[in-house]
């Protein structure tokens, strides 16, 4: 690769990929996914550089894995409009977190699904947050108890010439948690969900920082062993079973991962983090956004099918009462389409029962 590669094409609607296409995306434009990819690690800055060494006894989940399958149903049917895609590009070449607010139901943890599905990247690792969670929940999990359970048990056995001998290395009770796998060494990056970052505890945020900027991270259990043990094969996210070498107790990326962190907006965050963060606020979709919505995720054709407009228009409607999740509306249009709630008397009983507000707006 070159120390100076060249500039991305300039932004066209109708460019060299397509059109509707700006020539400098990656996410959403034409063309095989492994070429974007290529375009996309020629376009690496500088000062996000990272030289992990890659385990080649080591690769992530297949086409035929269950998780990734979910991923790309989850991601397919996905709609992004022009402002999402630029933002999700954006952090791509910048490989930087993109961090997308909004209120709920809007398709925030969803957008990172499309991303994996659109560029093939594998199973998108997940790691909801709740105000308990830590910074070594999203790295590694450790099972200290379990390990000191089977020492005991070990102890108990050596006195039994006939008995089974037990391990006792480390690996078996340590495992990659969703950032930890995200950041193994691959010539690819994984995409991670940090879902509902506004949960956490006042600390995470800011403890994110030094592994987002270093693209590394150590565990010291393993660090302490280091010389009688310089390399164990240790279980990751996707897999508890033993997967991945980790030498010396470091893990460090090669590709950094697409961070997708969600908010609800319950929370302020501190200026170090926004700093370091692409910064995305999805709307609620309008009704033309909407209508393609329902068409691509119920596979609907926009000239022969028109059974879900009405209820396009009623969840418009509805919805300047009080939120509503794009998902209630793809409830409402496969109840139609599957032959529920026939009797036109009874639509707004079933209105009520499908588009239940999340939240109310207060009378002015």
């Amino acid at each position: 690769m070159s120390p100076n590669p060249a500039p991305p094409p300039e932004a066209t609607e109708a460019g060299p990929t397509g059109p509707g296409a700006k020539g400098w995306w990656i996410y959403q434009a034409p063309g095989a996914a492994a070429q974007r990819c290529e375009r996309l690690s020629a376009q690496q800055p500088p000062w996000r550089e990272f030289t992990g060494t890659q385990d080649p006894e080591y690769a992530p989940p297949g086409s035929s894995d269950p998780a990734w399958q979910e991923t790309r149903r989850r991601g397919s049917g996905y709609v992004p409009d022009t402002e999402e895609k630029d933002a999700v590009n954006t952090a791509l070449y910048l490989r930087r977190p993109l961090l997308v607010t909004g209120k709920p139901g809007v398709g925030k943890s969803t957008l990172a699904y499309s991303v994996a599905a659109d560029l093939e990247l594998g199973p998108v690792l997940h790691w909801p947050i709740t105000s308990r969670s830590t910074l070594r929940d999203g790295l590694y999990q450790y099972d200290a108890i379990g390990r000191l359970h089977d020492a005991n048990l070990a102890h108990l056995h050596a006195a039994t010439p006939t008995a089974a001998p037990v391990s006792r290395s480390i690996a078996p009770y340590l495992r990659l948690g969703p950032l930890g796998t995200a950041l193994l060494p691959q010539e690819r990056p994984r995409v991670l969900l940090i879902d509902e970052i506004d949960k956490s505890d006042i600390d995470l945020p800011g403890d994110l920082l030094t592994v987002f900027e270093e693209g590394s991270f150590e565990i010291p259990e393993l660090a302490r062993i280091a010389g009688q043990e310089p390399a164990v094969r240790i279980g990751t996210h996707d897999d508890p079973e033993p997967q991945v070498w980790v030498e010396r107790g470091r893990v460090q990326c090669r590709s950094f991962p697409v961070v997708v962190l969600t908010s609800n907006g319950e929370r302020d965050f501190p200026p170090p983090f926004l700093r370091r963060c692409i910064r995305l606020h999805m709307e609620p979709p309008g009704k033309e956004r909407l209508a393609q919505i329902v068409r691509q995720r119920l596979g609907l054709d926009a000239s022969a099918d028109d059974r879900y407009r009405d209820l396009v228009e009623a969840f418009i409607e509805r919805r300047l009462d009080g939120d509503l999740a794009t998902d209630q509306l793809l409830n409402a249009v496969q109840l139609r389409l599957g032959g529920a709630w026939p009797d036109p008397q009874e639509r707004e009983q079933f209105l009520e029962s499908v588009l239940q507000r999340l939240t109310s707006t207060p009378s002015a």
